[in-house]
Order: structure tokens, then C-alpha cells, then sequence
């Protein structure tokens, strides 16, 4: 079941975005909730659904970063028109990262090594004036390689940042739980948590500027992880308005094996309406089924005039693995 928390007020951006509201209310009840504060929650936030069925497009191609793994992760800051990539160093178990800040051209432009974060399966980048503030995981487990807890830095070219310093600021917003990954909507000023209790997926969603401050009080939404089968491996996410998108896949297999490539892979896509909790949409993509070894890794928002969803690929051979991007328009 999904929790939520109301706000009160009704913005022009919910009046300009919220096509969905009237429908939302009618199936939460309709007149009963004028007023309150469910009402104004089940206000539609800025931004598009994005439709999983659309046609990917190409936009980086086989780019080297900084390291040599595949990507884990990948996000957007979109006033300085750059992306950050996140990598695991080694085989991940220790929680060391690479983070590249590269171009849209997929340029390398700098880089810094996270000691101890975690896995990097999502961030997000919160650009302030001419800085990108980075948030990852942090507290990486022992037992797993996944960090137990968010952090919130300013990207450096060259730094080293080690879990422990007291420079760096340590979330905890669900208490015990494990396998923390965020991801920012810069929109709408969110930040999306997804995280483990005891064992299970789940997701909580927070107003941006209360969990810089450290609030992690009642969460806006808070709701199970759906749209993944028994088996499948998690290798993304986003969000964007009131939506999470996810993506589940594999590299690809010899011609003999689970996943050939004369099967153009086995990367699904869902989205998760964070207003109810409920399964929207779930589609198969061929996006970048020719890459060599395409292991579907990492999902990000770009913000243009209509915002763009895209998917992070990596290929190329072992020790010298490359990323693409793809995207599918709103």
C-alpha cells in the first residue's frame, strides 16, 4: 500500500501538469477529497509519462570513461550540458567507485574515485550556481558491496573521497535498511530512495531540500517495488514527475546460451505511478541490440524542452568496456 503525505496548495505548475488530477481524485474518491491534504497530493507533478513503447534513439555510441568496468549509473546536469558515470573499481565488493563528468559529446572532462560508497546502481546530480553537488550511496556492506546510507558532495576533478571522513555528510533515512541508492528529479525537486527492509525493494520519495537538510521525516510517497519477475536483475532507475522508471536485463549470452544476441537481449523497461504504487506500463526494448556485449546498466532524465528517458548500455571487451546512451522522447 502506498503512504503518502499532503501538501497544502494548489500550484500554476500542478495547473499546467496536472491533466491526471481530476481522474486521480475521481478514483481516490472524487468530491470527498477536495480540501484536504490528500487532495492536494494526488496533484499530477511537472513532467510528461514517458510511453515505453516509443522508439529508442541513438545519442553516445561506444565512449570510453574514465575506468575500465561497465557502467553501474549515470545522471544528468543539465545547465552545464554535462553527465556523470559511475563505476564500480575491482570486482565492487570493497564499495569503491569511479565517478567521470564527461560532455554530451561524451568527451572525458574530469574524474574522482569514491572509497567505500558502494555499488552505484543510482545518482543523482544537483547542480547549485557553477558547482554539481553528486548524490550516491555511501557505508558500503562487507557482506554485499552496497551502501547502507546516501551522501550529498560537490564533484571535484581528481579528488578521492573515503567513507568515514568527516567531510562527508551521512543519510540514513530509512533506519536498518540496506542497499540505499538515490536519484534526484530536478524538476521537481525530488529525491527518489530506493532501498531494501529486510530483504524487499522498496521505494521512498522526499521533498530535495528536506533530505539535503538531513529531514528525512514522513516520505511524500512511500511504495513496494513492482514491475521486476523472480529472477530478473534490477539495473536502473529514474524518476521524473510522478513516475519511476526502472530497467531489468542482462549482457548477452554466446548464441547457445539464455540471452543471444540473435535475440536482441532481454532488457524490459517499466514504470511505477508513485501515486498509487500501481504497475504502468511494462515493454521490451531493442534499444542498442547491436553493441557486442550490451548489458543494459543505468537510467537518467535529461531536462530539454521535452524531456528525454534514457538508458545506459555498456559494451566492448573485458578491461576496456565503453558506454551508449539511448533515449526515448516524450
Amino acid at each position: 500500500m502506498t503512504s503518502q503525505r499532503g501538501r497544502a496548495g494548489l500550484s500554476r505548475r500542478g495547473l499546467l501538469y496536472g491533466g491526471g488530477a481530476l481522474a486521480a481524485v475521481t478514483a481516490l474518491g472524487g468530491g470527498a477529497l477536495w480540501g484536504s491534504s490528500a487532495f492536494a497530493e494526488a496533484q499530477a507533478a511537472a513532467g510528461p509519462r514517458f510511453k515505453l513503447s516509443t522508439a529508442a534513439v541513438k545519442y553516445i555510441r561506444e565512449k570510453p570513461v574514465h575506468h575500465t568496468t561497465v557502467l553501474q549509473s549515470f545522471a544528468f546536469d543539465n545547465p552545464h550540458k554535462h553527465i556523470y558515470v559511475l563505476q564500480v573499481v575491482g570486482d565492487g565488493s570493497k564499495g569503491d567507485m569511479c565517478l567521470t563528468k564527461i560532455n554530451y559529446s561524451g568527451t572525458k572532462l574530469g574524474y574522482m574515485f569514491l572509497r567505500g560508497f558502494g555499488h552505484g546502481v543510482g545518482m543523482g546530480v544537483e547542480p547549485v550556481g557553477a558547482d554539481a553537488y553528486i548524490w550516491t550511496e555511501t557505508d558500503s556492506n562487507p557482506s554485499s558491496g552496497y551502501g547502507r546510507a546516501i551522501t550529498r558532495f560537490k564533484f571535484v576533478n581528481k579528488k578521492t573521497l573515503t567513507y568515514g571522513s568527516s567531510s562527508i555528510p551521512v543519510h540514513r533515512p530509512v533506519k536498518g535498511s540496506t542497499s540505499n541508492q538515490p536519484s534526484v528529479d530536478m524538476l521537481n525537486k525530488r529525491l527518489v530512495l530506493r532501498h531494501r527492509v529486510a530483504g524487499v525493494a522498496r521505494y521512498r520519495v522526499y521533498d530535495l531540500a528536506d533530505a539535503k537538510a538531513g529531514k528525512y521525516g514522513a516520505p511524500l510517497y512511500e511504495f513496494p517495488q513492482v514491475g521486476v519477475k523472480s529472477g530478473e536483475v534490477f539495473q536502473g532507475f529514474c524518476s521524473l514527475g510522478d513516475y519511476v522508471y526502472q530497467m531489468v536485463g542482462t549482457s548477452y549470452t554466446g548464441e547457445s546460451g539464455s540471452n543471444p544476441p540473435s535475440k536482441r537481449g532481454n532488457t524490459y523497461l517499466s514504470s511505477i505511478d508513485m501515486r498509487t504504487g500501481a504497475l504502468v506500463e511494462r515493454r521490451w526494448t531493442q534499444a542498442a541490440y547491436s553493441l557486442d556485449f550490451r548489458e543494459p546498466e543505468g537510467m537518467a532524465v535529461q531536462l530539454t524542452s521535452k524531456p528525454r528517458l534514457f538508458m545506459g548500455f555498456a559494451s566492448g571487451r573485458s578491461g576496456a568496456r565503453k558506454i551508449s546512451l539511448y533515449y526515448k522522447p516524450s
